[in-house]
């Protein structure tokens, strides 16, 4: 099961917008600039707690607006769950099933969505943050126990740089050295057992879209040569230089390789984009089959980033019944992917069923 209803609030240059999603493939038609991307935007931030296009919250809400509204219904297996988010000048907030989220990395969990868009290159292509915020993504959801060792890590890393900037003795900034440690490597273990699973994916994959063998590595934060103890007891000048915890998984990339080599510094822009979609296919594809929900994975304008012969290669590998699929157009028709269970016009910030 997957997203059954959005509806839309003062976001971006949408006034008000109420969809009916299908569980299977919507397609969102319409010309440039009209807010098909702000709609796949709006589901995105309603799964992630922020946008794929800027950090930036205030160009979120829509001019002459106090703040944004998202409002969804997920079904699962058993029922049907509310999610909403808002948000204003003051930050975000979420809520689901009724219940204020603590965190919105339980929106994840919730509304599971991956976004393929004309920026997609940028997994690839800029540094380590972004490429461990799409690895946890996948950790999440088939590593049980996976999100509160994530969480916990944070708090404690939180606490440590803190004891670290204060200029605090070493003994007050050790206390946190152990469940560091240990949330740590708990939390790397998994992401590696996730690794290896999606690097199979990906090998097949890349072979496909680019006729180049890909693979993926991971690199942990600290030097493979020691343990994260070790490390972190090596790193003690300079964390009292910088005033910042320098050794844990908060530092680690997954290193995406073409024939051996680093892909972001061998490849071209477009290879690029391809890449990152593999990346994105292949996690989708490790999601696990019993799970509740279904993941979504939405789609902006494909055919106005890939040449016919990458375009069909990608579609053959996206269209599976696995997921639920939400693409924007510029035409009312994208007959690779079948016929759409719905379909929506937008212009000038007006959806409308088409």
């Amino acid at each position: 099961m997957a997203l059954r209803r959005l509806q839309v609030t003062d976001f971006r240059c949408l006034p008000a917008a109420d969809l009916e999603i299908d569980s299977s493939f919507t397609l969102i038609s319409g010309p440039n600039a009209a807010g098909k991307t702000s709609v796949l935007e709006a589901i995105y931030v309603l799964g992630r707690g922020r946008s794929f296009r800027t950090r930036r919250l205030e160009q979120l809400i829509r001019r002459g607006s106090k703040e944004f509204v998202v409002f969804g219904e997920v079904d699962t297996a058993s029922r049907r769950i509310p999610v909403g988010v808002e948000g204003s000048p003051d930050g975000v907030r979420a809520r689901i099933a009724g219940v204020t989220a603590a965190s919105l990395a339980e929106l994840a969990l919730a509304l599971p969505v991956q976004i393929i868009d004309p920026e997609v290159h940028k997994l690839i292509e800029e540094g380590p943050v972004r490429r461990r915020r799409f690895l946890d993504w996948g950790v999440f959801h088939v590593e049980p126990g996976f999100v509160v060792a994530w969480q916990r890590y944070q708090q404690v890393l939180k606490q440590r740089n803190s004891s670290l900037r204060r200029r605090e003795s070493r003994a007050m900034t050790a206390i946190w050295d152990k469940d560091l440690i240990r949330h740590g490597e708990a939390l790397s273990a998994a992401r590696v057992r996730y690794v290896t699973q999606l690097a199979d994916q990906v090998r097949s994959l890349g072979q496909v879209l680019l006729g180049k063998p890909v693979d993926l590595r991971y690199r942990t934060g600290w030097s493979k040569d020691l343990s994260m103890a070790e490390a972190l007891a090596r790193s003690v000048a300079l964390e009292e230089e910088r005033g910042v915890t320098q050794v844990g998984p908060h530092r680690a990339d997954l290193l995406v390789m073409i024939d051996g080599l680093a892909a972001k510094d061998h490849v071209s822009r477009g290879q690029q984009k391809l890449l990152a979609a593999a990346l994105l296919i292949a996690q989708i594809k490790l999601f696990p089959n019993d799970a509740e929900i279904r993941p979504t994975l939405l789609l902006d304008d494909p055919a106005a980033e890939l040449d016919q012969e990458r375009l069909g290669a990608l579609i053959h590998e996206i269209a599976n019944p696995g997921h639920q699929l939400i693409v924007t157009s510029l035409q009312p028709e994208f007959a690779a992917f079948g016929v759409p269970g719905r379909r929506f016009l937008i212009r000038e910030g007006r959806v409308t069923p088409a």
